[in-house]
């Protein structure tokens, strides 16, 4: 039954965040590109104010998959970068918290590119 509410929390969470970018795509005149780039923010300020890791230990998956969560990444890679190293962490952290997602979608991205044959949109 746990895996049951574990999913229908990742579920409700991660489809209110989705609702909150459609209605922001619908209702505003914020391109697609705004808006991701608003939930890396959001994500960012949520998790230096100490909101999103309560947010993504409740939810999983559903808070931590969306762009909110890279921006949480960032923001934990900073801070532990910056304790561990000083100042020079507050560089180097955001793409030590995110390399192996970064990573991931480089090398998933290329392996479908060599299954399927991309091309132009016409």
């Amino acid at each position: 039954m746990s895996i049951f509410l574990n999913l229908l929390k990742a579920f409700a969470v991660g489809g209110a965040l989705c609702v909150i970018g459609e209605f922001l795509e619908l209702k505003t005149r914020l391109t697609p590109a705004r808006i991701l780039v608003g939930y890396i923010i959001a994500g960012v300020i949520l998790s230096a104010a100490g909101l999103y890791g309560p947010l993504a230990d409740f939810a999983g998956a559903g808070a931590t998959v969306p762009l909110t969560g890279f921006g949480h990444a960032l923001t934990t890679g900073v801070k532990h970068a910056v304790q561990e190293i000083g100042l020079i962490g507050a560089f180097t952290g955001g793409l030590t918290g995110t390399a192996a997602g970064i990573a991931a979608a480089v090398f998933f991205g290329a392996v479908m590119a060599l299954i399927f044959k991309p091309r132009p949109k016409e």
